[in-house]
């Protein structure tokens, strides 16, 4: 299937490793021009060079930490500098502390939120307008399953998750008839670096260890697996696609039918 995206410019948040990183491949296979940005510079510029060394795309990185204002203005000064526009836009930031409400402080919810859902409404304030002017875009948010069915210890993820995609939800109507889509992709248990933070934490507040705590994941999931980060990038490239033209304010899950919700 040609997904109608070769020439596209794509922002790809968090994409030095995990998921992002996944995304990241998915669109450069399908000759989207990247943008990478992530906070560590290291692991960021590796994934520079290991992208470009595949072919098939052009791409650039920018270090920033996108919970802040500054680290928005660099992303978007990159942008502007590299490919002069933004047609796709991926947010995507790293997980926040796990633990139960009076685990957290007010300071650590603020530090959340920024990461969480101040760098979205940052980042699509900054490339909208440019996607508005030309009547096509691409707002995908790479939320979570908690949206969806909260899951214990994270009620810093399940509450602010929920915020970007009410904010999702109303913004895609909004922008509906300027050719711009607003989805939300909801990753289920995925094999990444965070699972295994997740799993280790989890496990100590249940008595047993990490490996016992993925098999239990596993039983959860009718597939009776854990997800791999390509399986959720390759929704994501649909979704940034020609073809997903008529599907907007959507929150997709890519969980292996772990949510038991009709909805």
């Amino acid at each position: 299937m040609d997904l109608g995206l070769r020439g596209k410019v794509a922002v790809v948040g968090g994409s030095s490793r995990g998921l992002g990183r996944a995304i990241a491949d998915e669109l450069a296979a399908e000759g989207v021009q990247l943008l990478l940005c992530a906070r560590g510079e290291d692991t960021l510029a590796r994934a520079v060079r290991e992208i470009r060394a595949a072919g098939g795309a052009h791409v650039e990185g920018v270090a920033a930490d996108v919970a802040t204002e500054a680290g928005v203005m660099r992303v978007v000064e990159a942008a502007e500098r590299s490919y002069g526009r933004v047609d796709i836009l991926i947010t995507n930031t790293g997980g926040p502390p796990a633990g139960p409400f009076e685990a957290h402080s007010i300071e650590v919810w603020r530090k959340a939120a920024a990461n969480l859902l101040e760098s979205v409404l940052a980042l699509t304030h900054a490339f909208l307008p440019g996607m508005k002017e030309r009547r096509w875009g691409r707002i995908i948010n790479i939320t979570s399953i908690a949206v969806k069915q909260p899951v214990d210890h994270l009620i810093l993820s399940n509450s602010l998750r929920a915020a970007v995609t009410g904010f999702a939800r109303t913004l895609a109507n909004e922008i509906a008839p300027r050719g711009v889509t607003v989805n939300n992709v909801l990753p289920g248990y995925t094999r990444t670096e965070r699972l295994e933070e997740l799993a280790v934490h989890t496990a100590r507040a249940r008595g047993v260890d990490a490996a016992a705590r993925l098999e239990i994941w596993n039983d959860e999931i009718p597939m009776r697996r854990i997800g791999e980060p390509r399986e959720l990038a390759a929704a994501v490239a649909f979704l940034a696609s020609e073809r997903a033209s008529y599907i907007t304010g959507q929150s997709i899950a890519v969980d292996g039918g772990w949510i038991r919700g009709l909805l």
